[in-house]
């Protein structure tokens, strides 16, 4: 007989050893990043979900506002795009955790996390995978420049790309983190309303942060996402509200913060289990 408490996995082994020489760690982040591709494109509610809303958002503000908004030239809908692109990203990082919450319950998590392979693997797979998919989604919304009087220097597409998949990849990560404790869809909605959703308003998607008031000037500077805003914007042909930032630094503050992200959601995931397995 086992002395763990029933109900409780405690001290689930953390097998492998995580570094990028290990050939089971890239085997089975590769498998577990196919795995997301292949779940969520077989899903047609879920991409056709994350790609229509920020669509709408894009329609109904754009129209709404129309020229109305101060600081946005040639209009709100144009203002607005890069922050569409970004809200692409953001919505499939938010449907792709919830994956996480669902292996939890269907027992395909507790067998990745008792066979013999690095806990890294695991946080790249699923991460890396949500991340490519948030990229996709937001380059199917690239062909729709046009209608936002944007017209886009092909040169500049595989940066775009890449700040895409960059920025996805700090947002997953971050989606990651918290789903790893939560076991419920609706608990992980809530939390991603308190998390990222802000995250995405306060960083200049949404209005020009000029002429608000100090505080939001603040958290918009310290925001990891304004500098992917300022920086789509910069790849788009158009000057940010805020003033020219240096290509460099918005890259390396998108690059810091995914790192970040991924170490974090690599440590909660070698220090604690799933709150379903405790």
């Amino acid at each position: 007989m086992s002395d763990t408490p029933r109900g409780a996995v405690a001290a689930l082994p953390v097998a492998g050893v995580e570094t990028a020489a290990n050939p089971g760690l890239w085997l089975t982040a590769a498998t577990l990043w196919h795995r997301e591709l292949r779940g969520f494109y077989r899903q047609r509610s879920r991409v056709f979900g994350t790609f229509s809303t920020p669509l709408l958002f894009w329609i109904v503000l754009g129209s709404g506002f129309g020229s109305s908004l101060a600081g946005s030239d040639g209009g709100y809908a144009r203002f607005f795009y890069p922050g569409v692109l970004l809200l692409s990203a953001l919505f499939t990082s938010i449907y792709c955790n919830i994956s996480l919450i669902e292996d939890r319950r269907e027992g395909f998590l507790l067998g990745v996390l008792v066979a013999p392979v690095p806990r890294l693997s695991l946080v790249i797979g699923k991460v890396g995978g949500a991340a490519t998919i948030g990229a996709i989604q937001g380059a199917l919304m690239l062909p729709l420049a046009p209608l936002a009087g944007l017209r886009i220097d092909p040169a500049a597409v595989p940066e775009l790309l890449a700040l895409l998949l960059l920025s996805a990849l700090g947002i997953t990560a971050v989606g990651f983190l918290c789903a790893w404790w939560l076991n419920s869809v609706q608990g992980f909605h809530a939390i991603m309303n308190l998390v990222l959703m802000p995250m995405w308003l306060l960083s200049g998607a949404v209005f020009p942060v000029d002429g608000s008031s100090a505080w939001v000037r603040l958290v918009t500077a310290i925001n990891p996402l304004s500098y992917g805003v300022i920086e789509l914007r910069r790849l788009l042909g158009e000057t940010p509200p805020s003033g020219p930032t240096e290509p460099a630094v918005a890259w390396l503050v998108l690059g810091g913060f995914a790192v970040a992200a991924l170490l974090a959601a690599w440590h909660r995931s070698t220090t604690t289990n799933p709150e379903h397995l405790a």
